[in-house]
């Protein structure tokens, strides 16, 4: 069961979107102030933050980048009535999504699933694929045979740890590039592929001959385990 830290002063809102995530699986520890939940141990076991940026005391942008500080690799949803776009900008500098209010129970829980599988929440703790072992808790990966840390740019990383999720299931270019850029893939983009082939680069013994991440011509990729 994941766990989510909820910060709203809201109890209306509050209720709300407790009860529908409870009922979706999902442990919810509740804050009613960003401050309470800085001060609580339970961010160290916490799967993914939803931040409200409208609170009492300390804001939720305050709020948010601190916590981004301490707990670089818990994702961060901010929720917000506040439309503009300099907020939005404003909020994506820490934050790795921004849900404006109101919002449809459907569309949260979708973006929640989204930002678990992007940083690898859904997977298991180790995994090892030939000569590398990845260490999903530390988002770090080390090739055994050298003995040396591998190391990825941010999406190399996110399209790892999407392929990761689905061992042996070919996933078409159009699921990873919309999972882990969240927008539609166009076709005839060659961004995906640019960011596979430099991921082998760095994972494969031999790039020209993958191994661990599998070219299904004229669909998409598969990792085997």
């Amino acid at each position: 069961m994941k766990t989510i830290a909820y910060i709203e002063d809201d109890l209306e809102i509050g209720n709300m979107v407790k009860e529908d995530l409870e009922q979706r699986g999902y442990k919810i520890e509740w804050f009613y102030s960003g401050e309470q939940a800085l001060q609580d141990t339970v961010m160290q076991k916490t799967d993914l933050v939803i931040l409200d940026v409208m609170l009492s005391g300390l804001d939720g942008f305050t709020i948010g980048q601190r916590m981004k500080k301490d707990y670089p690799n818990i994702p961060i949803l901010l929720l917000s009535a506040r439309t503009s776009i300099d907020d939005k900008l404003q909020g994506l500098q820490f934050a790795d999504d921004y849900l404006t209010k109101p919002f449809h129970p459907d569309e949260l829980a979708a973006r929640i699933e989204v930002l678990l599988r992007r940083f690898g929440k859904s997977i298991s703790e180790c995994i090892k694929l030939g000569h590398i072992q990845v260490n999903v808790n530390e988002n770090r990966i080390f090739d055994k045979q050298t003995r040396k840390e591998i190391l990825l740019t941010s999406k190399q990383y996110q399209i790892f740890m999407y392929l990761l999720q689905h061992p042996n299931q070919i996933l078409t270019k159009e699921q990873i590039f919309e999972a882990v850029w969240d927008e539609p893939y166009i076709e005839g983009d060659k961004t995906l592929a640019v960011h596979i082939r430099y991921l082998r680069e760095k994972i494969e013994i031999d790039p020209s001959s993958p191994q661990i991440i599998e070219t299904i011509r004229g669909i998409g990729y598969r990792v085997k385990q």
